[in-house]
């Protein structure tokens, strides 16, 4: 059966790092994919030179356009507000989202989520993974919208620390150090493993996913040259299929078993087989 999953998520370039393998494996299977973005990414950091052509707002979201393309996207949706930046270096940006109330931007998206009838909806972990203040944003709102629409199934797009960990320690090997990347970093961030309900393999969707990374170029770039995302596209294809090959959710009102579920529809395609059975 069709379904229809709304992807939620903070800024041009979040979907392909985090789910970009999940959502063209949902849209090569059959479903809608529908990616909903909060801001324009106008406060990520990029070279001076690719922030001198035009507006990086405007740069970016022309790349979360052809990062949609390429993970067989059938919407994507832009809510508009402003980039908050990072805690440390807010933007004070006037429509910032994170400082949006949450009731305001949960309509919003609720709104989406009516008009397509959505299955499901993906947000972040309550810590937005690695605490910028618009992936908490994100899980608070998407929260809320769910609610609102009564949208049945919720998941978290997160990673296993454990295993980001492993990876970052082999890509400190073969790149410049960055205290950005060190593993130490993380041991409080992200999902616990014994949290983690999906775990999906999306090595036949790494060509999608590559893609997609490739689209958002001003993110490869960066003046002191320690872009994570410039690094994992340059790791060799052995290597990118190793450290990129699965993704991460937690179901809200799952109970996580071992090993983890590889699809997100799992609680759906479950259901339909007892109503078949009974």
């Amino acid at each position: 059966m069709s379904r229809t999953i709304v992807c939620f998520h903070a800024h041009p370039d979040d979907e392909a790092l985090l789910m970009g393998g999940t959502m063209a494996r949902l849209s090569a299977e059959g479903h809608r994919v529908v990616l909903v973005t909060a801001t324009g990414g106008e406060a990520g950091l990029a070279a001076t030179a690719i922030k001198a052509t035009m507006p990086l707002g405007e740069r970016r979201l022309r790349e979360l356009a052809a990062s949609a393309t390429a993970l067989g996207c059938a919407r994507v949706a832009v809510l508009g507000y402003g980039d908050s930046g990072m805690a440390d270096q807010p933007t004070h940006h006037p429509n910032a989202f994170s400082q949006l109330d949450v009731d305001v931007g949960a309509h919003r998206l609720a709104q989406v989520l009516q008009e397509e009838r959505a299955d499901v909806l993906t947000i972040y972990d309550p810590a937005g993974g690695y605490g910028h203040p618009d992936h908490v944003q994100v899980h608070r709102v998407g929260r809320r919208a769910a609610q609102l629409n009564a949208t049945p199934l919720v998941l978290e797009a997160t990673i296993d620390r454990r295993a980001l960990q492993r990876v970052l320690r082999r890509i400190r090997l073969l790149t410049l150090r960055s205290p950005d990347l060190d593993p130490a970093r993380f041991n409080a961030l992200f999902a616990d493993p014994r949290r983690i309900t999906h775990e999906i393999d999306v090595s036949r969707y790494l060509p999608q996913k590559r893609a997609a990374m490739q689209a958002h170029v001003s993110q490869t770039t960066a003046d002191d040259g320690t872009r994570l995302l410039g690094m994992l596209l340059r790791l060799p294809a052995p290597l990118f299929r190793m450290v990129l090959h699965r993704e991460w959710f937690v179901e809200h009102g799952r109970t996580p078993q071992r090993p983890p579920a590889d699809d997100i529809l799992a609680s759906f395609n479950q259901a339909d087989g007892r109503r078949a059975d009974s």
